[in-house]
């Protein structure tokens, strides 16, 4: 499933082969948590802006519309008119973001809907039995992210209940893919590396789940309060101890310097709402640096969004028609800027991905951690 093609340092460029495509790695994952990219962008504009994965909230589409109409749909690939991979998440992250709205047992979690109020209930076997009806191209296992900073005992027991989960999610999954009317038998499963900011326990916990030979491996429980560089600290702990031959995915990370210095310290796959989010209230990201585009400068300037960008918004607009629109609350504003980021980013993984296959990737981390960090 997984090749790796070559190695600069600790970067790496492979390419993981799916029943749904190939996936050219490093890649960022585009975030559609209800089967949808918010800001209006649709499957059919996802090719175009070259978006590889999509990534959906298994929590959010169990609520609404509910994985069993999904499933009575033909799966999400069906649904969503999408024919490339998507990644659904397993529920875990609810765990940690309705705190105020949920209890954690040995079974599981007992979560209140966001929605109505309604009582869940969410374990490993639920989580598999969910995605399974979701049809996608990857599962993630059921787990707790934990705050951080944590408590080093709860940490500690927080990652053994999830390594216990995990046995569970597996051998739910096994079973799921061995039934004949399973719409995906070829979904993966992968695992979600935890351990707060606790390097020893991270370790021991990658050490753990290795062992159960899974189709990838994730890092979770980063970008959740603690600085950069301790997440860094963190990526670079954990990734000696992490399979060679599997893909490493960096949960929920982030902005364009994160992924560039995660893909120096080995990782393969990302996502994060940030260019989505950012755009919809007009926060742009630029081959210069990350511009307001509701900035009063704005209001006459002729020029395009980004110069350097040959996105569709770039080769047809103007940074005073994007400001207006924004200034002026029209949907179109978030619409453009939506599609604008997201192509942003997936140019940046390709560029990644070019410095790699040329070895010059350190020499491309040098000269665009700088401009790509800066707020113009």
């Amino acid at each position: 499933m997984f090749t790796l093609i070559k190695k600069e340092g600790s970067a790496r460029r492979g390419k993981m082969d799916t029943v749904h495509g190939t996936i050219q790695t490093p890649a960022f994952m585009n975030v559609g948590t209800s089967a949808a990219i918010k800001g209006g962008i649709s499957s059919f504009d996802l090719v175009d802006l070259k978006c590889q994965v999509e990534l959906c909230n298994t929590y959010h589409l169990h609520v609404r519309p509910g994985d069993d109409v999904i499933q009575a749909m033909g799966g999400l690939h069906k649904f969503m008119g999408w024919k490339k991979p998507i990644l659904t998440d397993s529920g875990g992250f609810q765990v940690f973001s309705l705190a105020k709205l949920r209890k954690i047992k040995e079974e599981g979690v007992f979560f209140q809907s966001h929605v109505d109020g309604k009582r869940i209930f969410m374990g490993p076997e639920q989580s598999m039995q969910i995605q399974s009806h979701l049809a996608s191209t990857i599962a993630m296992a059921f787990d707790e992210c934990i705050e951080n900073p944590a408590p080093y005992d709860y940490t500690l027991k927080s990652i053994q209940r999830t390594t216990r989960w995990l046995a569970r999610c597996k051998a739910e999954m096994n079973r799921l893919n061995s039934l004949e009317d399973t719409i995906n038998p070829h979904q993966l499963l992968f695992g979600i590396n935890q351990g707060s900011t606790y390097k020893d326990l991270r370790i021991q916990h990658m050490q753990e789940i290795v062992q159960m030979e899974l189709d990838g491996y994730a890092i979770g429980g980063l970008a959740v309060g603690e600085t950069a560089e301790e997440m860094y600290e963190i990526i670079e702990a954990v990734e000696p101890y992490a399979p060679a031959d599997k893909i490493r995915y960096l949960m929920g990370v982030g902005t364009p310097v994160n992924i560039i210095e995660g893909v120096y310290r080995g990782i393969d796959l990302f996502d994060c709402v940030m260019p989505s989010r950012n755009a919809r209230h007009g926060t742009l990201f630029t081959w210069s640096g990350i511009i307001n585009i509701n900035n009063a400068k704005y209001l006459t300037d002729s020029s395009p969004l980004d110069s350097q960008c040959d996105c569709p918004v770039c080769q047809n607009h103007s940074r005073a028609y994007l400001r207006h629109l924004f200034r002026a609350n029209e949907m179109l504003a978030m619409r453009l800027g939506v599609m604008h980021n997201l192509y942003f980013y997936n140019t940046l993984m390709e560029k990644i991905r070019d410095a790699l296959d040329n070895n010059t990737f350190e020499e491309f981390r040098r000269h665009w951690v700088p401009i790509l960090s800066k707020r113009i």
